[in-house]
């Protein structure tokens, strides 16, 4: 059975903040209203989702700005990891992003690992790019050196 919510925050192949979505049942309930990213759309929130969007739209411009922000300082960002590696500069397991989360707060930059992105798996030793999504349309790459002791 279909539900209708209105989405407090941004949510990845579903919609934007602000928006009024159909979902399945369970998955508005067990997901998305438990972790605060959706309200239950009754008729009392759709009369209110006018008023609501306004102030969606100004949090949205802040939280834009904060990102901007954000990003102009991890824009030239390099951090190093460091791990053991085999033959071939062949690491004993991989490097992911809970790694590169480790690595920025050691330089002082706080970034949730969810929305750390590697496209290549990295498991050998080298220089290569990790994208940090700060907000729907504000991104920057961040450099990851692997490298052994």
């Amino acid at each position: 059975m279909a539900m209708e919510v209105i989405l407090t925050e941004d949510v990845n192949h579903l919609g934007h903040m602000g928006d009024l979505v159909r979902v399945k049942g369970g998955y508005g309930r067990n997901f998305l209203i438990p972790r605060k990213l959706a309200v239950l759309a009754t008729a009392g929130s759709k009369k209110e989702l006018d008023h609501q969007l306004a102030v969606l739209a100004d949090k949205k411009a802040k939280l834009k700005i904060s990102a901007q922000q954000s990003a102009s300082t991890l824009s030239g960002v390099s951090v190093t990891i460091i791990r053991q590696a085999g033959e071939g500069d062949r690491l004993f397991g991989s490097v992911t992003n809970r790694d590169v989360e480790a690595a920025l707060a050691a330089a002082g930059h706080v970034v949730d690992r969810k929305r750390i992105t590697i496209n290549d798996t990295i498991k050998t030793l080298g220089t290569y790019e990790a994208i940090v999504k700060l907000h729907a349309d504000v991104s920057t790459v961040v450099k990851v050196v692997v490298a052994t002791v």
